[in-house]
C-alpha cells in the first residue's frame, strides 16, 4: 500500500482531486465512498486508502469539515436561522449538526454566531480569508475517538502527557 503522497501515481491524484472537487462544489450532498470511487473511478476500497494517504484525513472527515466551514460562514456572514444553516450544509438532523459543530469547534451554532460579532469590530482590518484560516476547525481525530477519549477520561491524562514531553 501506498501511504505517502510523492509515491501516489500521478494519474491517480488527480482522480483523487475531482473527488475532492466534487465534494467541495456540493459538500452539501452525501457523498458515500461508493460514489467517490465511481467519480474517481476506482475500488471503494482503493479510494478511501488513497484519499487518506493523499488528504491526510478519510473522506467522510474531509467532508464534515467543509460542512463545518461553510455552516460557520453562513452563521458569520448571514442572518438565517441555525435550523436552515443545518439543512442547506447537508445536515439531515439539527441535533446532529448542532451536536457535532459542538465537538468539532468547541461551541454551539448560536455560540458561534455569538462570538463572530462580538469579534467583527475586532477583526475588522483583518481580510476575512486570514481569518477564516485561522479558524478553521481541526478534524486530525475523529468525532467519535474524541467522544472515546472523552468518556475514558483519557483527554486530561493526555494533555498532561504533551505537558510531559519535552520539546524541540
Amino acid at each position: 500500500m501506498k501511504s505517502t503522497l510523492e509515491d501516489q501515481d500521478p494519474r491517480l491524484l488527480r482522480r483523487l482531486l475531482r473527488a475532492k472537487d466534487r465534494m467541495d462544489a456540493a459538500s452539501h450532498e452525501a457523498w458515500p465512498v461508493d460514489r467517490l470511487a465511481r467519480v474517481s473511478e476506482v475500488s471503494p476500497a482503493h479510494f478511501a486508502r488513497a484519499f487518506k494517504a493523499a488528504f491526510g484525513v478519510p473522506p467522510h472527515r474531509y467532508l464534515l469539515t467543509r460542512r463545518i466551514e461553510r455552516a460557520s460562514a453562513l452563521l458569520r456572514d448571514t442572518e438565517l436561522p441555525v435550523t436552515e444553516i443545518a439543512f442547506q450544509t447537508g445536515w439531515a438532523s439539527l441535533g446532529t449538526f448542532g451536536r457535532v459543530f459542538r465537538e468539532v469547534t468547541g461551541v454551539t451554532p448560536s455560540g458561534q454566531r455569538a462570538r463572530w460579532r462580538e469579534a467583527a469590530q475586532a477583526l475588522a482590518p483583518v481580510p476575512a480569508c486570514v481569518v477564516g484560516a485561522a479558524l478553521r476547525p481541526e478534524l486530525k481525530t475523529a468525532v467519535s475517538e474524541k467522544r472515546r477519549r472523552r468518556a475514558a477520561g483519557t483527554n486530561a491524562a493526555l494533555h498532561q502527557r504533551s505537558l510531559d514531553e519535552p520539546r524541540d
